[in-house]
Order: C-alpha cells, then sequence, then structure tokens
C-alpha cells in the first residue's frame, strides 16, 4: 500500500494519513503471537483530537486465531462501520469489514488496541 490520505467529506479538519510500516512488525499478547507481517500501515487521525498511531496488519498475516465479538459494532465517519475481535476473551481489535468509499482500503485490515498487545517493528526500514 502506498501513502494515502483519506478525508471526511463532511468535515475537512477529520483526515487521516495511512503509511506502510516499512518493516517487520510483530503483535503479541504475552507469550503468543498474533500477527507478523513485513504489510502492516499505520493510520495517523486527526479531528477533535489527534490521535495516537494505529497499526492495521492484512487478515492474512494473523498467525492467532482472533473471534468475533458478538453485538458490537461502532461507526467512524471518516472509516465506516467497524466490528470487534477478541483473543482469549479480551477484546483486542477491529476491522473495517463495511468501510466507507474513500476507506475502502482499509478492508480486509485488522487493526489492534496497542493498550492491550504489543507491537514490535523489528529491522531497518524497507
Amino acid at each position: 500500500m502506498i501513502d494515502t490520505t483519506i478525508r471526511n467529506p463532511g468535515n475537512e479538519a477529520h483526515r487521516a494519513r495511512i503509511k506502510p510500516v516499512g518493516r517487520l512488525l510483530r503483535v503479541h499478547r504475552g507469550d503468543t503471537v498474533l500477527a507478523e507481517s513485513r504489510r502492516a500501515v499505520r493510520l495517523m487521525e486527526t479531528g477533535r483530537d489527534l490521535y495516537d498511531p494505529v497499526i492495521y496488519v492484512p487478515e492474512a498475516d494473523l498467525v492467532a486465531a482472533l473471534t468475533p465479538v458478538g453485538g458490537k459494532s461502532t461507526h467512524c465517519p471518516l472509516k465506516g462501520d467497524a466490528s470487534y475481535l477478541a483473543f482469549d476473551g479480551t477484546e483486542i481489535a477491529w476491522t473495517y469489514d463495511r468501510p466507507l468509499e474513500g476507506s475502502r482500503m482499509l478492508r480486509g485490515l485488522v487493526a489492534f488496541d496497542a493498550e492491550k498487545v504489543v507491537i514490535e517493528e523489528i529491522g531497518a526500514d524497507a
């Protein structure tokens, strides 16, 4: 994926930049590796605030099985509708499985809650 900027058509101040991480990325919880990817991207969003960057990994690069969190969905006016995923009973990730038109490049990617997992960037920039 190349650098991309997405904008909320209803709010010019609400936008996000998506950039490739450019190195091997490993996500784990405790001793369990959840994902390992060289295709991860970082999303940096600004809107009501400047949000912490979020790492997104292609679903194909998940190593551990994540289970859907039943009955939970949220809507972002920039990205679309998200569903949530859990590992070992703890909600740790989400996916924009119903992205808005301008954010469709997020389909098939899983975002991890950095407060609930460890995200390592390994090696030099690609």
